[in-house]
């Protein structure tokens, strides 16, 4: 379960804004700071930013400067911070759902994965762009899978399934479907273990390739077939992070 952890961040895609010191909804002097924000934005210096939004701020409560000043302060890891920015931004205007994708980037930071989940749900309600809805599927199923990992280690096996199930509902994500597997193997349910590791296979994309078929060699091995298991585990083997485990039960079936 340690391997998996490594391979649960995650790269939120940002979405920025524009506007000329023409926009109708916002004052000359209040656009002109939030332009000059951008462009410290977009060149990463996020301090600058942040005080020429404020700059804005003082003239104008558009809901793309809090939005905008919310994406600084996250670069800035300024957490709690970044949260009251896009809540403002929500609350000057609600149907902007952009600010949710933010929300949901700082709390999974924060290993709030519950509050992370609700929020990419909300983006993903929010938006009517297919690619957006799509990353917004792939984080909220991030998210499920670390609440599943974490379930495990707390030895909590059936809420750890549940979580893991809600996350490849939301997407095909391969670290999710090695997690079920493990945690098949670990109960004993070798059929379900199978099942899982093909499609941590069939959708393989950030796990290790020997990874899956360490878990079907395990599975094979428990259901008695011990040909199937010897040649799960030898391919297994090839890889450098299974090596010395698929070794161990190959000697002992040997033996």
């Amino acid at each position: 379960m340690k391997k998996l952890l490594s391979l649960l961040g995650i790269a939120l895609f940002l979405i920025t804004l524009n506007i000329t010191a023409q926009d109708s909804e916002m004052d000359a002097e209040a656009a002109k700071a939030y332009n000059e924000g951008n462009k410290l934005l977009k060149a990463g210096d996020y301090t600058g930013a942040v005080k020429q939004y404020d700059t804005a701020l003082q003239t104008s409560k558009d809901y793309r400067i809090f939005y905008q000043k919310g994406v600084g302060l996250k670069n800035l890891r300024k957490y709690d911070e970044a949260i009251e920015a896009y809540k403002a931004a929500l609350k000057a205007n609600s149907k902007f759902g952009a600010s949710y994708n933010g929300l949901g980037g700082i709390y999974y930071a924060q290993g709030k994965f519950i509050e992370a989940a609700d929020n990419f749900k909300k983006f993903k309600e929010s938006t009517d762009n297919k690619k957006q809805k799509e990353m917004a599927d792939k984080y909220i199923s991030l998210s499920y899978t670390k609440l599943g990992v974490e379930a495990k280690q707390n030895g909590n096996f059936k809420q750890s399934e549940s979580y893991l199930l809600q996350a490849v509902e939301n997407y095909n994500y391969d670290a999710a479907y090695l997690a079920l597997a493990e945690i098949y193997v670990d109960n004993a349910q070798f059929e379900k273990a199978l099942e899982a590791a093909d499609k941590a296979v069939n959708h393989r994309d950030k796990i290790s390739k020997g990874a899956p078929y360490y878990y079907k060699g395990r599975a094979f091995q428990g259901l008695g077939d011990i040909t199937k298991a010897i040649e799960n585990y030898k391919l297994s083997a090839q890889d450098s992070q299974y090596r010395e485990l698929s070794n161990h039960y190959l000697k002992q079936m040997q033996q």
